[in-house]
């Protein structure tokens, strides 16, 4: 009985080493603080009407140091309406080896949402819930191991107050 007791425990004990080394996690915000300062820009300063892709490329090339974007293998999906902005589904995936995935938008004071580093055993697709406090733009960018970007966005409405018109 403890020889079992003695194999069971060292195994144990192996195995809670073995996990650390091979689980990494970059944190994005001490790494590359300014993805996560770097401000949308409105068409009208003064009233935040008409949203631009200016600030969601300038975060792009922030995290990822290119904003030079190939629009495919990244799925994105949304809804076309989002009856609350305080809580907006989105899942995206991709096939791709990649290295980093992330997440923009163009409404909120800030870019960023989310950046998520990834590995050759990853299973790449995501369910999260944003928040968006108008009608905008979502933007997947992936950072393939080749060190090209990958991409999908889509444009959805929000409906103020949740009475979805």
């Amino acid at each position: 009985m403890q020889r079992r007791q003695f194999l069971s425990m060292t195994l144990g004990a192996v195995a809670l080493a073995a996990v650390p080394a091979s689980v990494r996690a970059e944190d994005f915000r001490k790494s590359k603080p300014t993805v996560w300062t770097t401000k949308n820009v409105f068409k009208d300063p003064a009233k935040p009407a008409g949203p631009t892709e200016e600030g969601v490329l300038n975060a792009v090339k922030a995290l990822f140091g290119s904003n030079n974007i190939t629009y495919s293998d990244v799925k994105l999906k949304a809804p076309d309406v989002a009856s609350n902005g305080g809580a907006v589904p989105v899942d995206f995936s991709t096939n791709k080896e990649i290295k980093t995935i992330a997440v923009f938008q163009n409404v909120n004071p800030e870019a960023a949402v989310l950046a998520i580093d990834a590995n050759k055993y990853s299973v790449n697709k995501y369910s999260i819930k944003i928040k968006m406090k108008m009608s905008g733009t979502i933007y997947v960018v992936a950072q393939g191991t080749d060190g090209k970007l990958y991409g999908a966005k889509k444009t959805l409405n929000v409906a103020l107050g949740g009475c979805e018109g």
